[in-house]
């Protein structure tokens, strides 16, 4: 019996052995075989993240070839219309530096859809082109850059077009509509548009970043009176788009409105994803001179322009606008009063 029990004993014993011998061999195996597999996937899947996370895929600022793509059941009956009626010059504020990444992004994207556009710099360039003033870089000039942009634009083309716009080289503009706005005022009067705060001026000014645009009356008398009295318009200096507010209210200019008829904001100056979500920094709640809103309140079916655009936003943008769109789903163009003529409000 006592032999029986020890046979036992030893078979058990070895079984044991083999349990354990099995186990190491397919723990071994799929340490160096299977997990060295999986661990590199998971390396490739967290690479990938980490570039969603940080944009590294569309913020290189890499340009886009729109091309020449068009669709042939658009209708652009209106939009034509409008082009040869509300006659816009589009002037875009940038810098060297900037030229060949926002500046391209500008050119190549919404620039080309105004009646004529220009871009200004401190140094000329012949073949993007620009037009070099005689100013320094720097946000201590862009006052200076602003008056003498406008200046050159009313002398060579102040009796050629009804409105003028001042843009940044990373202002995206939605140029048909905003001669869709521009439709419903008048250029022979003394008024200008854009996103309105209501500080530093009494009358309140216009957000130089979301763009804002001159009558062709309000250019004249920018020109042929402000910038002659240093007393009216300051020549350099100060907040840019606050000192053209001043000059504003010195020369009687009056601040237009620009909310559609649901009470929505066309001029903005953030980006869409950051009205849409509300996100914005403490100062623009009392700042802004209407309420700030969020969600789909925040913004104008015909929005005309959005801030802080970088050149991957805006190639993403023109697609979103001009290209993409739901089989089936087509919008017809029929309003004629969306916004509310000035002095109607």
């Amino acid at each position: 019996m006592r032999v029986m029990a020890e046979d036992r004993v030893s078979r058990l014993f070895m079984l044991v052995c083999c349990c354990f011998c099995i186990t190491t061999l397919l723990m071994t195996y799929n340490t160096f075989f299977i997990d060295e597999e999986i661990v590199e996937v998971n390396e490739d899947e967290e690479d990938l993240y980490h570039d969603i996370q940080n944009r590294n895929f569309r913020d290189k600022d890499r340009p886009v070839n729109m091309g020449s793509h068009t669709h042939d059941d658009d209708d652009r009956t209106k939009a034509d219309e409008l082009y040869n009626r509300v006659r816009v010059l589009c002037w875009i504020m940038t810098s060297p530096s900037n030229l060949d990444r926002k500046g391209l992004a500008v050119r190549t994207t919404w620039a080309k859809r105004c009646n004529k556009y220009i871009f200004f710099s401190s140094v000329t360039n012949d073949s993007f082109p620009t037009v070099g003033l005689n100013v320094s870089e720097g946000r201590q000039h862009l006052t200076s850059k602003t008056v003498q942009a406008f200046k050159y634009c009313y002398e060579n083309y102040g009796n050629s077009f009804d409105w003028f716009l001042k843009a940044d080289d990373d202002t995206y503009v939605i140029v048909e509509n905003l001669r869709f706005f521009l439709s419903h005022h008048n250029p022979k009067d003394l008024v200008y548009f854009g996103h309105r705060f209501k500080v530093i001026v009494k009358q309140g000014y216009f957000s130089g970043g979301a763009g804002y645009v001159f009558s062709r009356q309000t250019l004249k008398k920018f020109v042929e009176v402000g910038l002659r009295n240093p007393l009216l318009c300051r020549r350099d200096g100060g907040a840019e788009d606050a000192e053209i507010g001043k000059c504003m209210q010195r020369l009687e200019v009056k601040v237009g409105d620009s909310l559609d008829i649901n009470g929505r904001e066309s001029f903005h100056p953030f980006t869409p994803i950051a009205h849409l979500q509300g996100n914005y920094p403490g100062w623009f709640y009392n700042q802004t001179f209407h309420k700030a809103q969020k969600g789909l309140g925040c913004c104008s079916d015909y929005s005309v322009s959005f801030h802080y655009m970088s050149p991957a936003d805006m190639y993403l943008m023109d697609y979103l606008v001009y290209h993409l769109r739901p089989f089936g789903l087509h919008r017809k163009d029929t309003k004629t009063n969306y916004f509310i003529p000035e002095g109607k409000r």
